[in-house]
């Protein structure tokens, strides 16, 4: 079961590159654009290995002269998404969703902290737009901190200096800089918020971290980037004995479209690891789960008891169950 969704044909009016491996997007709907907020993304149908498939990307920016905004980052080890993007040119079409938000902005915290890694800043553009131009009245506290690899992969750093101006720090891991998250949130007013997009690994340590300053949980909040793992995707084995299914995950599909397709009955929202909608539960497993999620507790990702099958992978196989049972 998946959320009901609303398509329309768009248009590729634009491309360019913003970095060696993000290229930015223009897409123009051919129902024109709808009110988008801070935090927001749509999805794409792509057209890959004959059979279609949906990828979220993050608005970037504001709507302009009737077009979205989206950047990808080329992952040459990931699902395909990101490939297939790269090919398209101006003039090409596809579908595309109404914009959607899980990661939304609340304007009446005290103060706000954003967080970005790498190709993870790109929501969180319009919410610095809007914040740098709120806090001047306003009076609220506002911090940035993006983390880049290299100098070359600073996306959007010309549009979030005019946005924050003093209030931005970047930090570029190939000059020895880091990030330094607990002092970023000891300055926070209580109450504030702190909203972060990037690797899984970003989020785990600024969770971390945040709990670590005894900050409530309600007050942080996340959306992933990638969902990359621990190993390259590849083939792995599934079987699910109340379905009597035994099959094989391609190494370019997830393990949730791979049960759809089989016709196991699913129930899924986000699809990138966040909300725990298509967590199933792990009979058994032989090899590695790479835990691409960030719903589940470090605790039971150690335990290998639950699987996100959204964006977790397995180097090996396992049996999973489900919440099919025969009428009786």
């Amino acid at each position: 079961m998946r959320s009901a969704q609303t398509w329309t044909d768009a248009t590729v009016l634009s491309t360019r590159d913003v970095t060696p491996t993000v290229r930015e997007f223009k897409l123009e709907p051919a129902d024109g654009v709808l009110p988008q907020s801070p935090g927001g993304h749509l999805q794409l149908q792509l057209l890959m290995g004959g059979k279609v498939h949906t990828r979220s990307y993050s608005l970037v920016g504001p709507p302009g002269d009737g077009t979205y905004r989206i950047a990808v980052k080329r992952l040459d080890a990931g699902r395909g998404g990101s490939l297939a993007m790269w090919q398209l040119v101006a003039g090409d079409r596809l579908r595309v969703s109404e914009p959607q938000n899980h990661f939304a902005l609340d304007l009446n915290a005290p103060g706000y902290l954003l967080v970005a890694g790498g190709i993870g800043v790109t929501p969180l553009l319009h919410m610095a737009q809007v914040l740098g131009r709120r806090v001047t009245a306003t009076g609220q506290f506002l911090r940035m901190v993006y983390a880049v690899r290299c100098d070359d992969e600073l996306a959007y750093g010309a549009e979030l200096r005019a946005a924050l101006g003093q209030r931005l720090d970047i930090a570029v891991s190939a000059h020895g800089q880091r990030l330094n998250l607990s002092g970023e949130i000891a300055a926070l007013p209580m109450g504030a918020q702190m909203l972060v997009c990037g690797p899984a690994t970003l989020l785990d340590a600024a969770r971390r971290a945040w709990s670590a300053a005894g900050r409530a949980e309600a007050d942080i909040r996340f959306e992933t980037f990638g969902s990359s793992g621990r190993f390259a995707p590849q083939a792995f084995r599934v079987r699910i004995p109340r379905h009597q299914l035994d099959m094989v995950v391609p190494a370019d599909t997830s393990l949730l479209d791979a049960l759809d397709a089989a016709g196991v009955q699913t129930i899924a929202d986000c699809k990138r690891g966040e909300c725990g909608l298509c967590a199933m539960d792990v009979l058994a497993v032989t090899g590695d789960i790479d835990h691409r999620d960030v719903f589940l507790s470090d605790d039971e990702k150690q335990r290998d008891t639950r699987i996100c099958t959204c964006v977790s992978r397995v180097v090996g196989d396992i049996t999973l169950d489900s919440s099919y049972r025969p009428d009786t």
